[in-house]
């Protein structure tokens, strides 16, 4: 029994990684911006498939053993990533900013840039799904009936690492105070000499890079890509993001934790077609307890 819940443990903390991982960028973008950014979830597709062709260019041009292909390919994966989120921001987001556009056309701009890319996947690379090269070894151990793999705690590491590292770089470098100089009042920010427009794009650029960096997780976890893999682990990392309350990086990554964990614990107990029912029906009563969120906090707006 001891070791069947530990074994689904390890399992919640991997599915939530993913996760955590991509609500991070959700969370960012929204807590700079106010933007919700409904292409998160395809920058994370567009993120397995440059990981796809760097990682095979590297074995079969290069010639390159997996683990130095797995050394190319991570830090290759987040920069261009990080390029599609930023050129997203210049060309689809930026000019409505400066125009003053409403939020309601942000975010329809944020849902038809995340068909644009799922679509010109699907009109560039074709329907049929692509096998993720093996980089690593995978090693099964076990302990006390316990089994995980070397790929599985590498995931959770990963999570955590990014997660400190974001946590350290808003709270504690200069960037990181005019991020949250802007989430507090944009119209000041310029008048005080900070270039916000940078601001944004560091924003953007490490949003991007996160989920570049779930992408290359996920396809070397479950090595199959296709153009939508990117939509509904989209929409559930940004439902992860609002019931830890959107805007905090804390409540980002523990909801990206907690969804998996209820994902994990309806799979090992019911029927895997429950999964998202019941997942979505306990996150709903988070909100409706708590409508800001785990970490969220209500504002007020003065008239």
């Amino acid at each position: 029994m001891l070791a069947s819940i530990l074994q689904n443990v390890i399992n919640a903390l991997q599915w939530g990684s993913f996760y955590a991982l991509i609500a991070l960028g959700y969370t960012l973008v929204y807590g700079v911006l106010t933007l919700i950014n409904f292409a998160h979830g395809d920058i994370f597709m567009v993120g397995a498939y440059i990981a796809f062709f760097v990682a095979s260019f590297a074995l079969t041009t290069l010639g390159m053993p997996g683990w130095a292909a797995l050394a190319l390919t991570i830090p290759a994966t987040m920069v261009l990533t990080s390029l599609v989120g930023v050129t997203l921001e210049r060309i689809a987001y930026r000019p409505l900013r400066r125009k003053g556009a409403h939020r309601l056309y942000v975010v329809i701009t944020a849902l038809m840039a995340g068909l644009i890319l799922e679509n010109g996947n699907l009109a560039i690379l074709g329907a049929s799904r692509k096998a993720f090269p093996p980089l690593i070894h995978e090693t099964v151990y076990t302990i006390g009936g316990v089994s995980f793999t070397n790929l599985k705690i590498a995931v959770i590491i990963s999570a955590f690492l990014v997660f400190a590292f974001l946590h350290w770089v808003v709270t504690r470098t200069r960037v990181g105070m005019a991020m949250r100089a802007i989430s507090y009042d944009k119209f000041a920010v310029p008048l005080m000499g900070i270039p916000m427009d940078n601001i944004i794009v560091v924003t953007f650029v490490l949003g991007s890079a996160f989920a570049g960096l779930a992408g290359i997780l996920f396809a070397m976890s479950y090595p199959v890509l296709e153009p939508y893999m990117g939509a509904l682990i989209g929409w559930k990392a940004f439902i992860a993001a609002v019931v830890g309350g959107i805007g905090d990086i804390r409540g980002a990554f523990i909801g990206g934790f907690l969804l998996g964990a209820v994902e994990i614990m309806v799979v090992a107990f019911f029927p895997s077609t429950f999964r998202d029912l019941i997942a979505f029906t306990v996150l709903l009563a988070i909100l409706t307890w708590k409508p800001t969120g785990l970490f969220g906090v209500a504002k007020t707006t003065k008239i």
